[in-house]
């Protein structure tokens, strides 16, 4: 599409490539890319503003609070003008709303039309899709669609890695860190039941429901978080173990002590 003086102006200050930072996952495209399609919320934030405009994270890379794993497929989009779906895809409706809000009316109508029809695979016995598009907001397993036998019943294990130092005074307070991830090991379709929208599947997408993974995280790092949800969704704790390592900042042992410790919490439903 040809761009206007002015837009060609306000381009030019925009590198070819292009890092974004969205919703914590990197991507790194060209600038004629986001520009694709004229009047999108991309194109506008790219053709019609500077750097200076646009909020960066501590990396200088431009920041979208909006869902960094579903971002791939707006990616996807904007390069082709056509989307593929995986076979096993679940969140046609989530990238709907992204689409509208990245203003890509054809995209979003593309994805209503093929909400339409899962919809009607529904009424055929095939509740699960539309179980695995919207967030898990059930209070009590019974309102959840039937599985096929043994299909509710199964093991998750929750890990974290947390770090924190312990200054040279004993009695001085210790220095936590945050944890930085909680993971999720499981079956595919349970840990999606219990989790719903939270899990980031960004490092093991698209996977059949009844296979494995021990890739995927959590998007916050609460670990009561996840306990509730565990405890809600009808999973008790079975078993759990912690190994633990300490060194030193430098080689000088006055130094504070940097312990380092990685925790795994089965459960059993």
């Amino acid at each position: 599409h040809p761009k206007t003086q002015s837009d060609m102006a306000q381009s030019s200050t925009f590198p070819e490539v292009v890092e974004l930072n969205v919703g914590g996952q990197v991507y790194v495209t060209r600038f004629e890319t986001l520009t694709a399609v004229p009047r999108s919320l991309l194109w506008t934030k790219f053709t019609q503003h500077t750097p200076a405009d646009l909020p960066k994270d501590s990396k200088g890379r431009f920041f979208f609070d909006r869902d960094g794993f579903l971002f791939r497929y707006i990616l996807d989009y904007l390069r082709d003008s056509e989307l593929f779906l995986p076979e096993f895809f679940k969140e046609r409706k989530r990238l709907q709303r992204e689409a509208d809000f990245f203003q890509l009316p054809e995209l979003s109508r593309r994805l209503a039309a093929a909400s339409k029809d899962s919809s009607s695979t529904e009424d055929s016995g095939e509740p699960e899709e539309v179980e695995l598009t919207s967030p898990v907001t059930s209070s009590s397993s019974s309102d959840r669609p039937l599985r096929s036998p043994g299909g509710n019943s199964g093991y998750i294990t929750i890990g974290y890695r947390g770090t924190y130092t312990i200054g040279r005074d004993i009695q001085a307070d210790a220095k936590f860190r945050r944890v930085a991830r909680i993971t999720v090991c499981g079956k595919i379709s349970l840990t999606k039941e219990v989790f719903g929208e939270t899990l980031n599947e960004s490092r093991d997408p698209d996977r059949p429901p009844d296979k494995y993974t021990a890739r995927y995280y959590l998007k916050y790092n609460f670990l009561e978080q996840a306990f509730d949800r565990l405890a809600e969704t009808g999973f008790h704790m079975v078993a759990c173990n912690s190994t633990g390592t300490c060194s030193y900042g430098s080689n000088d042992p006055s130094e504070d002590k940097l312990w380092t410790s990685y925790t795994e919490y089965v459960f059993c439903r």
